[in-house]
């Protein structure tokens, strides 16, 4: 755990800007479920970080609408029984979460049309579909 989080060449999160609580995980574990605080929180400021440029801090709201809390993203991480390996995976989910809300969107896909071959098979096999059904028929003759 260096200097911050390298999500892209042009964002690195700082790790004074990330904050970290942790608590007591749910599920199996004995007699240590009751002691350890293995489960982490890791939340970013998004909203208000110095360190997001403009243009892509805009990007990364807009697409993570849904999950921020007044600005604020938070991931938590309780699948592992060590804390040191629940805050791994914690920031790994952050910069997954902010790589993809960050990256430019995909090109506009360019319209085509079938082409006449493809329009030839497609009919062929609509007519041996047909044929197929018409052969099955039991006619009431």
């Amino acid at each position: 755990m260096d200097d911050g989080l390298r999500v892209t060449d042009r964002l690195v999160v700082p790790d004074a800007e990330l904050r970290e609580r942790f608590s007591r995980s749910s599920g199996p574990g004995g007699q240590g479920v009751n002691t350890t605080d293995s489960r982490v929180e890791l939340s970013f400021d998004l909203a208000g970080s110095p360190s997001v440029p403009e243009s892509l801090r805009a990007r990364a709201l807009d697409r993570l609408a849904g999950r921020l809390v007044d600005g604020v993203l938070t991931v938590t991480a309780s699948e592992h029984r060590a804390q040191l390996a629940n805050r791994e995976a914690a920031r790994e989910r952050l910069v997954a979460l902010l790589r993809e809300a960050v990256a430019p969107p995909p090109k506009p896909r360019r319209p085509t049309r079938p082409s006449r071959a493809a329009k030839e098979r497609r009919l062929a096999d609509k007519k041996r579909q047909s044929q197929r059904k018409r052969d099955r028929r039991v006619d009431g003759d």
